[in-house]
């Protein structure tokens, strides 16, 4: 939990998959001011590579912005899940694709203006298609593409998804081998 949320601070809302929490931010002038904080658990996002220049991109049908999007196959840390086990189970479940290896990227935090949630991102190689699982409500469909055209799709905005953008240019700045 954020230092400035507490486990004290009222909850405002509770729905399955995130809480609302209201918290006093003091102001320069004096008093305070309700904020409210959604609070969703931490979630995983996967960058699966066939090979050095193809990636396994998928089309996600988001009922939120009611559109099918491009992204990178991601999901939430369940309770007590170590996250790089969540990526492998999110990875097999949304791809249908299982890694020999999977390796921690970065961290970051995806909407901090008003959200705790922390995305860390990981790295799948040597993968093997064992077939997709998905959840009872979702829609997704997978496409190998080349990693210079994923990249592309982020310069020409066809890839709109903030954690599939970040995951994509990290890994393109500072971990790609060029040959």
């Amino acid at each position: 939990m954020a230092d400035d949320v507490q486990s004290d601070d009222p909850i405002l809302f509770q729905g399955s998959r995130f809480a609302v929490r209201g918290v006093a931010l003091p102001r320069r002038s004096g008093g305070a001011m309700t904020r409210e904080v959604v609070q969703p658990a931490d979630a995983v996002v996967v960058l699966p590579m066939l090979d050095e220049d193809t990636v396994v991109l998928i089309r996600n049908q988001r009922f939120a912005v009611g559109q099918t999007l491009w992204e990178l196959p991601a999901g939430t840390i369940e309770v007590g899940e170590d996250p790089a086990l969540c990526a492998g189970r999110e990875l097999l479940e949304e791809t249908g694709y299982a890694a020999s290896e999977i390796t921690r990227l970065i961290e970051f935090s995806p909407t901090p203006g008003f959200c705790t949630e922390l995305l860390t991102a990981f790295l799948a190689r040597e993968l093997a298609f064992r077939g997709q699982d998905l959840d009872e409500t979702e829609r997704i469909t997978t496409e190998a593409v080349p990693l210079n055209e994923s990249i592309q799709m982020v310069r020409d905005n066809r890839i709109r998804d903030a954690k599939t953008i970040a995951t994509l240019l990290y890994y393109q700045t500072f971990l790609r081998t060029v040959s």
